[in-house]
């Protein structure tokens, strides 16, 4: 480790899904402010599911997003401002009005066995100047031979990076190192870590990710994400402090603002709950619950078989009407199994 790693603070994207896609202009200008303050050096704003996603489907924002990009480029005087974008979800036109508000970084998601959906992505991000970064979503539910062959199609494309994206929090320490080592090893551009804190291992895996040669962390204040919530940004700050690394990041500002500034906005502190962690056991995603849970109560199965089986079926995005289909198959081995 000879340099810290750079910190994107997500907290105004990820934790969108928590605060429900309500954040307002006040909210981002207040928490933006207090991150730039930090030395936080790139801030993501949007939709919980990137530009576009305001819709019935994935939740409705309580601000247009394209008002919060303002908002956030606006006030800070050192960040700079990230979007997030899933290709089928966010338009060429969102990305150039993004880049019109003020956004300088776009990171491109796609499942982590569907790279290829993104080169046009990656084109226009080059064409309107921007930082281009490539996020593989999912990456539990593949070795680290495949997503490296992902990242070199998003680095062929153009990418100034690749990111290992542990949406579910399914992962361990040694599965973060394989995986960053691998990719590492595999592309040109630099190598990131999302994680997410399912089974209680955002940081430890972020440790574990930079010890293996990762340049990009991902955190969030107070730890404001999906599901049991992210690496609090506030944490990583202070572990790049222990381990002698100059992040540039102020981690008694940053302790302040999760305190002081975020804290009384927030619904609720994410934690590794009951649902949380049966979504990192799974492996599966989030959006899964809800569906499990109608159909166990119709069935009457744990909810928590379903979504096991989901993730040993390796069910993907996209795919929530499989639930009941699996839950019958589960009803009726049990039924069959009862009569023996």
């Amino acid at each position: 480790m000879k340099k810290a790693p750079r910190i994107t603070d997500s907290c105004l994207r990820d934790g969108s899904h928590p605060m429900r896609h309500q954040f307002t202009c006040e909210q981002v200008r207040t928490i933006a402010g207090a991150l730039d303050a930090a030395g936080v050096p790139v801030i993501e704003v949007s939709h919980g599911d990137g530009l576009g996603g305001s819709s019935l489907q994935y939740g409705l924002s309580g601000t247009p997003e394209m008002q919060l990009i303002s908002a956030a480029a606006e006030t800070c005087t050192r960040a700079r401002i990230a979007v997030l974008l899933l290709p089928g979800v966010g338009t060429q036109k969102d990305l150039r009005e993004a880049a019109k508000r003020g956004a300088r970084i776009v990171r491109i998601a796609t499942q982590c066995t569907e790279a290829d959906v993104s080169a046009q992505h990656f084109g226009l991000a080059k064409e309107l100047g921007l930082e281009a970064i490539g996020f593989l979503m999912m990456a539990h539910m593949r070795p680290p031979e495949v997503l490296a062959d992902q990242a070199c199609l998003m680095d062929s494309y153009g990418a100034d990076g690749v990111y290992i994206v542990d949406s579910a929090g399914a992962m361990l320490p040694d599965d973060v190192a394989a995986r960053v080592r691998t990719m590492r090893a595999a592309i040109r551009g630099q190598v990131g870590f999302h994680a997410h804190n399912n089974l209680g291992f955002a940081l430890g895996n972020s440790l574990a990710a930079l010890q293996a040669g990762a340049e990009q962390l991902d955190g969030c204040l107070r730890g404001l994400g999906a599901g049991s919530g992210n690496a609090p940004t506030e944490l990583l700050a202070a572990m790049c402090d222990k381990l002698g690394l100059e992040s540039g990041l102020d981690t008694f500002k940053l302790c302040d603002a999760a305190e002081n500034v975020l804290a009384p906005m927030m619904p609720f502190q994410p934690i590794p709950n009951r649902d949380a962690i049966a979504i990192g056991y799974a492996g599966v995603y989030s959006t899964f619950l809800l569906h499990a849970r109608r159909a166990g109560e119709r069935l009457g199965i744990d909810p928590r078989d379903i979504l096991v089986e989901l993730g040993r079926r390796q069910a993907m995005a996209g795919q929530e009407d499989w639930i009941l289909d699996v839950a019958q198959d589960l009803a009726k081995a049990r039924g069959a199994a009862s009569t023996l």
